[in-house]
């Protein structure tokens, strides 16, 4: 029998709030141990909560740039299971009445068409504590760090939609994009802020069963899902073909050997309504406001950029994959730079350059304009693209324009035409052999011409120029 996956994602993401959810302890990574901590994240008898409204903003705004829609109406619940990291014996969560439901993402399929998966609900949650595992001598010891717990999370619970890796891969591509335009989350799976959890099962190909799903997490990272997801799928295949059941589990992936491992049955804990916290009711007018502080989404922006600058679909969905990109784009060109020399040059040389000194295109020493204002010299024809190249790199390590760096260094472009065809009157009279060659059809001869016309010129000449009036001349 041929089988299809079923797939769903749960997906924990970290808003960058100043705060904790319910208390006023720093929410900051790198802390030491135990120091972002109060009565009220240590979970001390009659500690009262008290609800951050940053909290909620940014969950929000989260849930409508994912277009979900806000409820009314949301509520906390005592979400019971008893673990370290969580000595209270509960986690509070919207298990019940979640902030917002019916949202969605679209993604490009494996066959490069548009597909749209559907969110079932988004809700918010503290985070628990850390727990440390350690060796002291032979023995091994659990610490527990309180300085995650009470971290506001919102937790994002797609449907059942996918049916490949490929597209779990997407859609997690696409909410990082989404998230990070919004600016409420880092989701950076690698450093913890985006954990992502995921739900396989397989059924009968054409059938509309929901079958037993096994849950799979630990995975830190995009490439790791799809692996998983991958091994899972190959596991649950053969163990149907050899007539097993599959029992309803959590697994880990385990990237060093790339398999999923059994960890513990799944179980679900009681959720109660939590007293403390009062019911969260939202008005129309809080939800314009919120609505009004999205930024332009990525998807219309990427339409934007083929309408307003002439790209193609694929230089624009580049250009709009990142905001901090996208706006250093746009200030670019606004500096009266051609659309296509910025991509070009943003991708080609000014991206891997800023990769190498560890920058940001909204933390640079390269702005826009000092950017710009190298191109502008490139494209009124004063530098060459070997110019570029050196300039960018001096910008780095320089506070002065680029204009005085290349007055400074001397790589003023060469275009004076009576002295390039003076020089080009010497190099065809030394080359004789090479003219002959290209007035007997030999392409590479007007190359290597052309390399010793900027040989004898030191770099600095201008090539559109030098070969126009190599071309002339040799055509003459």
């Amino acid at each position: 029998m041929e089988y299809e996956a079923v797939i769903g994602l749960e997906i924990h993401v970290e808003l960058n709030c100043a705060t904790k959810m319910f208390c006023d302890c720093p929410n900051s990574a790198g802390a030491d141990p135990n120091t972002n901590t109060c009565p009220i994240c240590l979970w001390f008898p009659g500690a009262i909560p008290r609800f951050s409204e940053e909290a909620l903003e940014k969950a929000a705004l989260t849930a409508m740039g994912l277009n979900c829609i806000i409820q009314e109406r949301s509520a906390f619940d005592q979400k019971v299971y008893y673990y370290p990291d969580l000595p209270k014996g509960y986690q509070l969560s919207q298990a019940h009445l979640p902030l917002a439901r019916n949202g969605w993402l679209d993604i490009t399929a494996e066959n490069g068409e548009t597909k749209r998966l559907r969110i079932h609900k988004i809700h918010m949650e503290e985070d628990v504590a850390k727990l440390v595992h350690e060796i002291e001598g032979r023995t091994p010891i659990s610490l527990v760090d309180f300085n995650r717990a009470g971290v506001p999370l919102v937790e994002i619970v797609t449907e059942p939609d996918m049916r490949s890796p490929h597209d779990a891969m997407e859609f997690i591509r696409v909410l990082r994009t989404q998230i990070r335009y919004i600016g409420t989350a880092e989701c950076s799976m690698e450093a913890g802020t985006m954990r992502v959890d995921a739900n396989i099962s397989l059924r009968p190909k054409g059938s509309e069963l929901l079958n037993t799903k096994v849950e799979v997490k630990n995975m830190n990272s995009i490439r790791h899902l799809g692996d998983a997801i991958a091994y899972e799928i190959n596991r649950q295949t053969a163990s149907l073909h050899a007539g097993d059941p599959i029992v309803l589990h959590t697994r880990l992936w385990d990237p060093e050997k790339s398999i999923t491992v059994a960890m513990r049955g799944k179980f679900e804990g009681p959720c109660i309504p939590d007293p403390s916290v009062p019911h969260i009711v939202v008005t129309e007018d809080w939800k314009k406001k919120i609505q009004a502080r999205l930024p332009e989404m990525p998807g219309a922006k990427a339409e934007r950029f083929c309408r307003q600058y002439g790209l193609n679909r694929e230089e624009s969905l580049m250009v709009s994959g990142e905001r901090e990109l996208s706006e250093y784009f746009e200030a670019v060109v606004k500096q009266k730079v051609s659309p296509r020399t910025a991509v070009h040059w943003i991708f080609s040389q000014l991206a891997p350059a800023l990769k190498e000194h560890e920058q940001r295109f909204n933390d640079t020493a390269v702005n826009p304009e000092r950017f710009a204002g190298l191109l502008i010299l490139l494209e009124n024809n004063e530098i060459n693209a070997k110019v570029v190249r050196k300039v960018i790199d001096l910008l780095f390590e320089s506070d002065q324009t680029p204009a005085d760096i290349i007055d400074q260094q001397g790589f003023r472009q060469v275009s004076d035409v009576d002295q390039i065809e003076a020089m080009i009157r010497d190099i065809l009279a030394a080359n004789p052999s090479a003219v002959n060659d290209y007035k007997s059809g030999v392409e590479k001869a007007l190359g290597f011409l052309m390399g010793r016309a900027m040989q004898a010129l030191k770099g600095k000449g201008n090539p559109q120029i030098i070969r126009e009036i190599l071309i002339r001349k040799l055509d003459a």
